[in-house]
């Protein structure tokens, strides 16, 4: 199949033969010396390679015979330019990439501690979306013949921390300061393809959605997989029982995380044969899996137990200690994590549990912290509302309790301010509509949590 060019210039795919007038909605883009090419042949599979060629070709005109000549050769293979394909092919998106430092300081204003978690996540971060978004750095480096064959994997990351100590709001974070698509999966609705439960590829659907269904927008998004520790291996003996949620799922996740072709569903659900499917990429995409472990740390005991007994160095003493005291792979294989998948994930780092100190800057110093949202809501009743700090230490206090970490304090802000709030939304004979300000005590927080609540009597106002 040759080339076709239309002779007075106008929009003409080089390979289907496609004008604006039998495909009104694509749209015809230029490779080179001349030739177009719609979307459905440049989102083909078999046009990757004049794509890749497209530099040269606008470098050197030499190079354009042949990238007509490999095009013209593609157009001879069947199926070429039909069909829905992932990713438009186009010239790749160049952007500044935040640097680590100016990431963790953007973490820093909604993330209260985890400076170590921060300064890890930061690096990977920065690495990733520079291998895609690149700069002009990155653009020499690539040009560099040291460099010419050097491909940069992604690193997908694994964090391991309480329930309440940040890991999704770390994530959301940096998905919102690199401004891409972010989508947070559950790894306990999945089962491995044909069983009742969703299916791996359905975590995808939900980052496409949240890009609005453009596919090459998704295919440099961020998936947030929380409750990793949920598909731990069930038991050591495959050949009793299938382990559908357990092992299947990790397997079935092994090459969506690595980097993929995966098809998905438009509308989710399970796969059929006839159904349509949207094709995307999953080698750009970061995976970054969550998951409380717990038990892990007996696990990491038993082998700081085993570890080097004898007379030793200092600095070998002091490597000794820092990889008991951090989780290693194989501690999270004696967990249940096959090797294949932690394996995929290598960069890991730990969270830890939140202190009472850190409860109440959580509170009080984010730039979306609760106390603001409730001040922010009682401002738009006309109402100035205030906390006592001893009252804010009281919901830390009560927070810890719980064990609910960061997590839990809107629950507990909600008991607490309910009352509040529809005694201010509802003026009585006992409230005055002329209340104009609200302090919250100490002694407010410990009667409302504890259910013998004198609000009405405990109320400071100012007429």
């Amino acid at each position: 199949m040759a080339i076709r060019k239309n002779s007075n210039g106008s929009d003409r795919c080089a390979l289907c033969g496609a004008t604006p007038k039998t495909k009104p909605l694509a749209t015809f883009t230029e490779i080179a010396g001349g030739d177009k090419f719609c979307d459905d042949c440049l989102a083909s599979e078999e046009l990757q390679t004049v794509a890749a060629l497209k530099t040269l070709a606008e470098a050197d005109p030499d190079f354009r015979g042949l990238v007509a000549a490999v095009a013209t050769e593609i157009g001879a293979l069947p199926g070429a330019g039909k069909g829905e394909k992932a990713g438009k092919t186009a010239a790749p998106e160049r952007r500044t990439v935040p640097s680590p430092r100016q990431i963790k300081e953007t973490l820093d204003q909604y993330v209260i501690g985890q400076d170590e978690a921060k300064k890890v996540l930061s690096v990977a971060v920065h690495n990733h979306y520079k291998r895609i978004f690149g700069g002009a750095a990155a653009k020499a480096a690539e040009k560099d013949p040291e460099f010419a064959d050097v491909e940069i994997e992604k690193s997908n990351i694994l964090l391991v921390g309480p329930t309440g100590s940040g890991k999704t709001l770390l994530a959301r974070t940096l998905a919102r300061l690199l401004d891409v698509p972010f989508a947070i999966a559950d790894a306990t609705t999945l089962t491995e393809a044909g069983y009742v439960g969703e299916d791996v590829e359905n975590i995808l659907l939900n980052l496409l959605q949240a890009a609005d269904m453009d596919v090459k927008k998704a295919e440099k998004g961020i998936i947030f997989v929380d409750e990793i520790d949920k598909i731990a291996r069930k038991t050591g003996n495959v050949s009793i029982t299938r382990d559908v949620s357990g092992e299947g799922v990790q397997q079935a996740l092994l090459k969506i995380i690595e980097g993929t072709l995966a098809r998905v569903p438009p509308a989710g659900g399970r796969k059929h044969p006839e159904q349509k499917y949207i094709e995307i990429r999953t080698s750009d995409i970061l995976f970054i899996c969550g998951g409380a472990f717990v038990g892990l740390d007996k696990t990491m005991e038993r082998r700081s137990a085993e570890g080097h007994f004898g007379f030793s160095s200092d600095a070998a003493g002091a490597a000794g200690k820092a990889r008991r005291t951090r989780p290693e792979p194989e501690d999270f294989v004696e967990f249940g994590l096959i090797p294949e998948f932690v394996g995929r994930l290598p960069v890991v780092t730990t969270l830890s549990e939140l202190t009472e100190d850190d409860l109440v800057r959580v509170l009080t110093e984010p730039k979306n912290a609760l106390v603001r949202q409730y001040r922010k809501l009682f401002r738009m009743e006309g109402v100035d509302l205030s906390f006592e700090p001893e009252a804010i230490r009281e919901i830390a206090k009560v927070a810890l309790e719980r064990k609910t970490g960061a997590r839990g304090l809107r629950a507990i802000m909600e008991e607490l301010m309910t009352e509040l709030m529809f005694e201010v939304g509802a003026p009585t004979s006992d409230v005055p509509k002329a209340m104009s300000a609200l302090v919250v005590t100490a002694q407010i927080v410990r009667d409302q949590l504890s259910g013998s609540s004198a609000v009405l009597s405990a109320l400071r106002r100012e007429a």
